[in-house]
């Protein structure tokens, strides 16, 4: 079970050598296509550089499953790993990106809203079944609705526990009943969760993936693992190499910030380990470009990280990085939601 943080914005690192073991890092996809959606899309020459660039730097492309389990089992040593999600199953996944990505043999993963399955511009049942045969092709709940997950502010406990377990349980049901599976993989819809979220996500013992970026490593925590958005956006190849490179920032599990907005902006504290410099640590924000890191004296190993400013959005995410002088990062990455804001 997740034990929720005691203040919102406490976040506290585990000691931890700067010698670092190689991390599994995941790409997350909606529409491969140049029509749709900028947001939310991927160009499909953008996505074939990508996956050049995977193939330059010889990183391993894996299974979504097996990778993240290595991941947090520690076992990956020198051998850092990739792996390639799609969210909603939209037609051009099945049409652009999957033949570009069973001509290089790569596994990649589906998660899906089964209730949107068949409609216009998502892929069919009947397309998905032929994956289900496909040993390189993970199929995963990402929800029957694609719903907002978090509570509502005026929403019961009796309402939200009815609607959450329809919405998780309802999908992984049709799944089992249509394609014959039942992987304990979940996506959240728009990356939200919050505490009571992500317990339903630990009781049912499945791994949780957020839209926040950063790698998985050995103390990432199962029902909030990070994911790095590939839209055309955030994709670009100048920053690329570092993501995919890029380290776990380890955590300690039993003390994280909340995934609900309770302060604007919020507050972020770390606390680095011994062997770090807290003035090597660069934090951005949402919109708002880099942010200060404020340590809280010359002897101390514990940082502030907090906007200038109040957002506006509904979901608003804190990026750190620490350079660790062989062209690699650590990353922490932090998504809050806004629940006074409307859902999108």
């Amino acid at each position: 079970m997740i034990k929720p943080c005691l203040t919102p914005c406490l976040a506290g690192l585990l000691a931890f050598s700067t010698v670092t073991s190689a991390d599994l890092v995941v790409l997350q996809y909606h529409h491969v296509s140049p029509i749709t959606p900028a947001s939310t899309s991927t160009s499909p020459s953008l996505f074939e550089r990508q996956l050049e660039t995977v193939e330059r730097l010889d990183l391993e492309v894996v299974p979504l499953d097996s990778g993240t389990r290595d991941a947090l089992a520690g076992k990956l040593e020198d051998r850092q790993q990739v792996a390639i999600t799609f969210d909603d199953a939209y037609e051009s996944v099945w049409e652009v990106a999957a033949p570009i990505l069973q001509e290089r043999d790569y596994p990649f993963t589906v998660f899906v809203n089964t209730d949107a399955i068949g409609q216009s511009g998502y892929m069919t049942w009947e397309q998905l079944e032929t994956w289900a045969e496909d040993p390189n092709v993970l199929i995963a709940n990402h929800t029957e609705d694609h719903g907002h997950l978090p509570q509502k502010p005026d929403e019961s406990d009796d309402d939200w526990q009815e609607r959450i377990n329809a919405s998780l349980d309802n999908a992984q049901e049709t799944l089992k009943e249509r394609l014959g599976t039942s992987l304990p993989l979940f996506a959240y819809p728009y990356g939200e969760f919050d505490d009571k979220t992500e317990a339903a996500v630990a009781e049912r013992d499945w791994l949780g993936y957020g839209q926040h970026s950063g790698a998985i490593g050995e103390s990432s925590n199962t029902t909030r693992l990070p994911r790095f958005p590939m839209a055309t956006a955030f994709g670009q190849l100048n920053t690329l190499q570092n993501k995919l490179r890029s380290r776990a920032l380890p955590l300690d599990q039993d003390i994280q910030p909340s995934g609900v907005l309770q302060e604007n902006p919020p507050k972020l504290e770390l606390t680095l380990a011994e062997e770090l410099e807290p003035g090597k640590l660069t934090c951005f924000a949402t919109g708002k470009g880099r942010i200060e890191v404020e340590s809280q004296g010359e002897l101390s190993q514990t940082v502030h990280v907090q906007a200038p400013s109040s957002f506006i959005d509904r979901r608003v995410r804190y990026n750190c990085t620490y350079a660790l002088g062989d062209g690699s990062y650590y990353w922490y990455s932090h998504q809050w939601t806004d629940l006074s804001r409307v859902e999108d």
